[in-house]
């Protein structure tokens, strides 16, 4: 019985055998190019060219090593000192470093944000700005309420709050505090508005619930008196309203304030120079701080048993955010490597992780987006600082799930309409409480009111708060940044057509000085020209009277002589007073009579 063609074996054509041997020869060829033959070691000049990339590599990333060692470094040194249990004081020492890297920090944000807000207000016209501001504002309230729909999962998937864990925790110690979300965004329009740019930049407005006792029917009610008040703080939000109507003003007037445009260039570069001198002792800094952290939390090893679930459901949400939601947005509308721009933040994600601060790393994100990741730098000078100060990506996702874990915890059962309340609150509340220092603390106490929760219970997550706000910051400062990215793709057909309309305009500008040089060379010319006619002519009549006065007999001569004794020199004076003979030029009459021949 024949075999069948399946179980016969396979005989590789001429074609395939050729294909095999020249891919085993490349395979060798580049074995030999790479290894000594006969030995698996590598060649000495292939050794010179990995470790000449590996030091490129180094050199080029070494403020990010440094800094990522710092974070290292502190959470090592934090945990091996715990045991010691080291007094206040120590730990005060500890954090001074750390302390005066984050004053350095925050120094350098008001000067930056007035200089870059300006600038790249200037280099757009106004339809720009106010095109690219609406799609800020749109994508940071859309990514705000995606965040904290993935909240509002996540706690219900995991339900991390239940009645074991409050008593375990027991009873919140948070004060009854007066809190209303109309006048958060009464405050938030005050402080959009100023009436005192120097005021903002050390005051915000807010508005002050004073208690007052009513006696109704002799009895005591407690009511609140509203009453506008200031207190410590930059007003960001007035400041970049205020840089932002200059910047677009500016940037209208044309030729005539360049020279101002100029000045503040400079001091955005000044400040970006200065920032990376600052960071080189990042790795002091950001360890002192994160080390001061760790050992300044009492219990930490209870903390972290009894809310370990809470802390899970925030942090899964917070990088399921991040590495999912974001690169998903990322990829949509820029159409490139949304891993690759990650890692060019990467540096700045680190600073936001242990300075707690998107404001505090708003310095170092400025220079990752354009030396690492390329943003054009007119739109990431007006998005970084709109949302530095706006944007609560993070925030809106903490605040869903510690609302709602809150209300487990106490056994209260949400209905849609309440989870619905919690998710749009938090998302509204955050844009609205963007100046209010300790933001989650208010956005907490707000989002508890609107669905009858203790607020009381607030307390009981401040000992993890250290931990879970710097997650959370990373997640706002990637939001910026990312956000940035998306408006500037959205906004490049816009960005185009400026640059080729300045670029008419440049050239309309050269053509016009040419041609006004052009004509002013035209009129000079003609102005020599005229002069050397008349030059011409005088040689001709110096020349004639010249001849003349050769054919003059001494008798002539001597008439002249004696006519003009009588007459006042050039200079109105009599004869026979003194002045001034100017050089006597020496003609030859010959040469003149045969130019003026030839003429």
């Amino acid at each position: 019985m024949a075999k069948s063609q399946s179980d016969s074996e396979y005989k590789p054509s001429t074609s395939d055998s050729n294909n095999i041997k020249s891919n085993i020869k490349k395979n060798l060829s580049a074995m030999e190019w790479l290894l000594e033959p006969g030995q698996f070691k590598m060649k000495p000049e292939m050794q010179q060219v990995t470790m000449s990339k590996i030091t490129q590599w180094i050199s080029k990333n070494l403020l990010l090593i440094i800094t990522f060692s710092g974070v290292s470094m502190g959470v090592l040194v934090g945990v091996l000192l715990r045991p010691y249990e080291l007094d206040d004081l120590s730990i005060s020492y500890i954090a001074y470093p750390g302390e005066l890297f984050m004053r350095l920090l925050k120094l350098m944000i008001l000067p930056l944000i007035i200089a870059s807000l300006i600038t790249g207000a200037a280099s757009l016209n106004a339809k720009m700005n106010g095109m690219i501001a609406l799609r800020t504002i749109v994508y940071f309230l859309t990514t705000s309420l995606i965040s904290a729909l993935i909240g509002l999962i996540l706690v219900l998937a995991i339900h991390p709050g239940s009645t074991e864990t409050k008593d375990a925790l027991g009873s919140g110690t948070t004060e009854d505090r007066k809190v209303d979300i109309v006048d958060n965004f009464l405050d938030l329009g005050r402080n959009l508005f100023p009436d005192n740019i120097f005021q903002a930049s050390f005051q915000t407005a807010h508005t002050k619930y004073i208690p007052t006792k009513i006696e109704v029917n002799t009895t005591a009610d407690l009511d609140y008196v509203r009453e506008l008040g200031y207190r410590s703080g930059t007003n960001t939000l007035g400041i970049i309203f205020f840089c932002l109507t200059f910047g677009t003003v500016l940037g209208s007037l044309g030729k005539k304030a360049q020279m101002v445009i100029n000045f503040f260039s400079v001091i955005d570069e000044v400040i970006m120079k200065m920032v990376y001198g600052i960071m080189w002792i990042s790795p002091i800094g950001i360890s002192s701080v994160i080390c001061a952290k760790i050992l300044s939390v009492a219990n930490l090893s209870s903390v972290m048993s009894q809310l370990g679930l809470f802390i899970v459901t925030v942090v899964s949400g917070i990088f399921l955010y991040q590495f999912t939601i974001l690169q998903l947005i990322y990829f949509i509308f820029v159409r490139k490597n949304p891993f690759k721009f990650w890692w060019g933040l990467f540096q700045s994600w680190m600073t936001a992780f242990a300075t707690a601060s998107t404001a505090a790393a708003l310095p170092v994100t400025f220079r990752c987006m354009q030396e690492n990741n390329k943003v054009d730098s007119r739109i990431s000078k007006f998005v970084l600082p709109i949302g530095a100060t706006v944007n609560m990506d993070g925030t809106a996702l903490f605040v869903t799930v510690a609302s709602i874990f809150i209300a487990q915890m106490n056994d209260i059962h949400l209905d849609a309409g309440s989870l619905a309340t919690v998710v749009l609150t938090s998302t509204a509340t955050s844009i609205a409480a963007a100046s209010v220092p300790s933001a989650a603390l208010v956005l907490m106490l707000i989002v508890l009111t609107a669905i009858d929760a203790p607020y009381q219970d607030v307390s009981l997550l401040w000992a993890i708060d250290w931990f879970v706000d710097r997650c959370r910051t990373t997640n706002n400062l990637l939001g910026d940044c990312y956000g940035a990215a998306v408006v500037e793709a959205l906004s490049k057909e816009e960005l185009k057509a400026m640059d080729a309309l300045r670029d008419e305009m440049e050239q309309k500008e050269h053509d016009q000085g040419l041609e006004n040089a052009k004509a002013m060379l035209a009129d000079k010319w003609e102005e020599v020209v005229k002069v050397d006619v008349l030059k011409r002519s005088s040689f001709l009549t110096f020349s004639k009277s010249n001849s003349r006065s050769t054919e003059m007999t001494e008798e002539e001569r001597d008439d002249d002589v004696t006519n003009m004794s009588g007459m006042e020199s050039p200079s109105g004076s009599i004869n026979g007073s003194s002045v001034e003979v100017p050089e006597v030029i020496v003609v030859d009459t010959n040469t003149l009579s045969h130019n003026g021949a030839k003429n």
